[in-house]
């Protein structure tokens, strides 16, 4: 193991990331960016995850820029185990990485869906924007086909919807590799959550898909919850207390 790789860990472990990331740094300095990118292969993927949590696009840093899409894939998965994860965090790491060079944002995503859990991963880095995203797999548009001020009732059926258009293969799949994007990259080069939902549609439609499915999976079980929640409760106080003046007769 490289000393720096050694000295790096000790400092993450004792919460000293910005020191860590310096030393990893210095070494780039020192020897050229190909020994860095040598010497993250040897870091543990949560001991990256830390350095990437710890910068994002406001707050750059020499390690983000360089880490590979292999060496990014491994890290970013484990966030759910290391870290309060949620969207807006994880997005705006990823982003940071993904998104500074929009020729590699591919690279990026492709080694992410090829990795245990980058599906979830994936569907988590969506999760404030799901029903954009399941219009986007359906009608290649982002805005849904539903009143904002729709109740509840509405939107869960909006979502079954979406749900059976899942299951029925007209999301993913040659329907997405055949169909012609109704949006350009062009249009949707936000370096965010859009034009990563377009790179992974028209560019990698199997990640895609695979996303999809997990989305429809956590899409089911909300609307099961729902149903449940919409069951009287069969030990409620109304209901008990019929049983106690039974009872009492």
């Amino acid at each position: 193991m490289h000393p720096v790789v050694l000295k790096s860990s000790q400092l993450i472990l004792a919460g000293d990331i910005v020191g860590a990331e310096n030393a990893l740094v210095a070494i780039a300095d020192q020897h050229g960016d190909h020994a860095l990118v040598s010497i993250l292969d040897e870091l543990q993927p949560k001991d990256l995850l830390a350095i990437m949590r710890e910068f994002d696009s406001s707050r750059e840093s020499v390690v983000n820029m360089l880490v590979t899409p292999e060496q990014f894939a491994r890290s970013i998965v484990l966030e759910k185990k290391y870290g309060e994860r949620t969207s807006e965090r994880l997005r705006a790491m990823m982003n940071a990485v993904m998104h500074r060079d929009g020729d590699t944002v591919y690279e990026y995503l492709e080694a992410i869906g090829n990795i245990e859990g980058g599906s979830e991963t994936l569907a988590d880095y969506f999760a404030d924007h799901y029903d954009e995203v399941f219009s986007f797999s359906s009608s290649g548009s982002f805005v849904p086909q539903l009143d904002p001020e729709s109740d509840a009732k509405t939107h869960n059926t909006w979502l079954m919807e979406k749900i059976e258009e899942i299951d029925h293969g007209l999301a993913f799949g040659n329907s997405i590799e055949n169909s012609r994007p109704l949006l350009t990259r062009s249009e949707v080069a936000d370096g965010d959550w859009m034009e990563t939902a377009w790179i992974l549609r028209y560019e990698l439609p199997d990640a895609f898909g695979d996303m999809m499915i997990t989305l429809r999976d956590r899409a089911q079980s909300i609307l099961e919850r729902a149903d449940v929640a919409s069951i009287p409760d069969a030990m409620s106080p109304a209901d008990t207390t019929g049983d106690e003046e039974e009872s009492a007769i």
